[in-house]
């Protein structure tokens, strides 16, 4: 049976700010930043290695009210490529492209069609024999779309394999704010073969009569972007049926890589763990780059000083990853514990503070209180983007307070414990 190949992407988000990730590493941030483009430019390498005939953009290409005409200039470059070489480009606006200047005044390739605010039903041109293939689509026409989109999309051409583009929330995922909301199952009982959607950043497929696939973000942008991320190669049969081919392209990855510190006892043993994990983390990777943030635990005599010299740690992992190349540090979390092993009847004053802290301080309501009151005054002055990821929902914040308050007392400790035991540096 002939096939109709396609690569199905979504939510590029060119030029995206990154603010949150800036705020801690500029030079992160302008290379994730970067990132994107270069994965674009892979995603049009994809379909020109694969020889498909049509690349489909389901939304989120750019960021937001963009005005660079560097980054159009590069949109229309790449996309020359594609019809170059024949290739056929499809493409919606979400949530965030819909405020964008450029994409609603760039003058596409011949090759790109992008779908208005009032749904389209087009033909793709095909060989004699061959079974029709209808592609449909609907772009935002506002950065709002509380209600589903579903009811508007042209109904389905009897005969023909029909795929759609959608941008939608689905059901709801959080962090991501809710976007022309419709469910899985009006999907499948659609009478459509495929559904191209974008904007839920993990991916999700489902296959069978109806497949349905969310390919997620191509480039992750912070720690809740984590993982591997990828585009979906799609093979439709002329039997409606269809084979997907996850593709990985992304650039850079973020992953949270752990480093148990139990047992170890000097602070050249510990640069040897942490040098040994990254290695392995990178060996790991799928992509080309790993952003990697440490998460420091374990029982270990030198937990004070891991927490009092954190910024020498975090200098000691930053020139482990440029010798192994590739690896970038995001961030560096400490929970390291000292051991207890307190002769019968000798007191140690710094667990008794920490009891005390623990027990009186951290668990009292008037803390709790006043505490809740300190971190939602910080968060109310950062960038909306960086809120939600910081508080995600509303149990969010008692638990950043809680996590706070934790590091704080352990902070104090570390400050306050006496010499270098054991080995300690």
């Amino acid at each position: 049976m002939t096939a109709y190949r396609f690569v199905h992407a979504a939510d590029i988000h060119l030029d995206s700010p990154l603010r949150s990730l800036a705020l801690r590493d500029p030079a992160l941030a302008e290379f994730i930043g970067n990132a994107s483009r270069l994965v674009f430019t892979r995603i049009i390498d994809l379909c020109l290695e694969e020889k498909v005939q049509a690349l489909l953009l389901a939304g989120d290409l750019y960021d937001g009210d963009q005005t660079s005409m560097k980054t159009a200039r590069f949109l229309g470059e790449q996309l020359r490529r594609l019809e170059a070489a024949g290739i056929e480009a499809f493409i919606i606006r979400g949530n965030h492209d819909a405020l964008s200047r450029i994409t609603k005044e760039l003058v596409f390739p011949e090759n790109v069609h992008l779908f208005g605010g009032r749904a389209e039903a087009i033909e793709i041109r095909r060989d004699r024999g061959e079974r029709p293939i209808v592609m449909h689509g609907l772009s935002f026409a506002k950065p709002q779309a509380p209600e589903s989109l579903l009811a508007k999309y042209r109904p389905p051409v009897d005969g023909a394999i029909n795929i759609g583009l959608m941008h939608t929330s689905l059901g709801g995922s959080p962090p991501h704010d809710v976007y022309a909301p419709c469910s899985t199952n009006d999907l499948l009982n659609s009478g459509f073969r495929y559904w191209a959607l974008g904007h839920i950043h993990k991916r999700s497929a489902t296959e069978g009569s109806c497949a349905i696939v969310m390919p997620g973000i191509p480039q992750g942008r912070d720690i809740g972007e984590g993982g591997p991320k990828s585009v979906t190669l799609v093979s439709v049969l002329d039997d409606g049926s269809s084979v997907l081919d996850e593709r990985i392209v992304s650039l850079a990855q973020f992953e949270r890589v752990s480093i148990d510190s139990s047992g170890v006892a000097s602070w050249s043993d510990l640069v040897a763990r942490l040098e040994t994990t990254l290695r392995d983390a990178a060996a790991r990777s799928d992509s080309d780059h790993l952003v990697a943030r440490l998460a420091i635990s374990g029982t270990t005599p030198l937990a004070w000083n891991i927490r009092r010299d954190a910024d020498l740690l975090r200098t000691e992992a930053e020139a482990r990853a440029e010798s192994i190349g590739n690896i970038w540090i995001e961030k560096l979390e400490i929970d390291c514990r000292r051991p207890v092993s307190i002769a019968a009847g000798e007191a140690d004053p710094v667990e008794d503070l920490r009891r005390t802290m623990n027990d009186e301080v951290v668990g009292s309501e008037g803390f709790r209180a006043e505490a809740n009151d300190v971190v939602n005054d910080l968060i109310a002055q950062l960038p909306p983007e960086c809120r939600r990821n910081i508080v995600p929902d509303d149990s969010g914040l008692a638990q950043l307070v809680e996590r706070l308050a934790g590091e704080g007392a352990e902070e104090i400790l570390a400050r306050l414990a006496a010499g270098d035991a054991g080995g300690a540096r």
